[in-house]
């Protein structure tokens, strides 16, 4: 199986001469081609800012990354933002779509903005939108709509030019629980069907129960990981919440 991520001995240190704190230390880990992998730990523990890391928008201060084999660490900004185009999705936590487009506007944006061929546009929305279920609203503006419809709409923006990784920040945080659901479903179907490969931040277990692989960090470092297999969702819930409870992660369930 093709290896998307692979980050070796990523270090991040913030500050200069004695007044310097150590965000993340010897972090470690691969995550391979269709996969769905949370990232989890105690706040402070360093997930933002190895999201951060990951999405180019921050620069470790040693390590390497590479991302469907690619190092982007010491790209120009040009190539910094065609990399992020190219080979990156985003699912925020408060969806940043825009309010003067439509959601069929905003999902396709990502692709007006690389000139892509307007036929193949209609085609990759008309797919993605049927995938995660807003055929319906496509018309409509992002005030019209639910949080639960905003964050699929972000989703199929994030999905629309097909990245190598998804990068998904807590992307069920301010949705009830209906709407979560229906998007980890949704995530979990695109990454089972469509291959498609996922990296979520979250402090909710139940949230992480729909991923393949749960990596813990604390205080910076690597702590362990925990892997789904053959288990039921119900049961993997449960091994998730018993490593919270020893690196004293809370979790807050949708």
């Amino acid at each position: 199986m093709k290896t998307i991520v692979e980050v070796t001995n990523i270090k991040k240190v913030y500050g200069s001469n004695s007044q310097t704190f150590t965000a993340l230390d010897k972090i470690d880990f691969t995550v391979q081609k269709g996969e769905f992998v949370a990232i989890m730990g105690p706040s402070g523990a360093g997930k933002t800012t190895l999201l951060n890391i990951l999405a180019t928008i921050d620069e470790p201060t040693s390590g390497e990354i590479l991302i469907d084999g690619i190092s982007f660490l010491n790209m120009k900004e040009k190539q910094l933002a065609r990399f992020r185009r190219d080979k990156l999705g985003f699912i925020f936590q408060d969806y940043n779509l825009l309010d003067t487009l439509t959601v069929k506007d905003n999902i396709l944006l990502p692709l007006a903005l690389s000139k892509m061929d307007a036929t193949e546009i209609e085609n990759r929305v008309e797919i993605i939108a049927r995938r995660l279920g807003i055929q319906a609203i496509l018309e409509q503006y992002p005030y019209q709509i639910s949080g639960g419809q905003k964050q699929r709409t972000a989703a199929a923006r994030a999905m629309i030019t097909k990245p190598s990784l998804i990068l998904a920040d807590e992307p069920t945080g301010a949705l009830d629980s209906k709407s979560a659901t229906e998007l980890l479903e949704s995530l979990q179907e695109l990454s089972q069907e469509e291959q498609a490969t996922i990296l979520m931040v979250t402090h909710d277990a139940l949230a992480a129960s729909y991923c393949q692989r749960v990596l813990y960090i604390k205080d910076g470092h690597f702590f362990t990981e925990i892997v789904k297999g053959k288990t039921s969702r119900k049961e993997f819930f449960q091994k998730i919440l018993d490593v919270l409870s020893v690196i004293g992660g809370a979790n807050d369930v949708i």
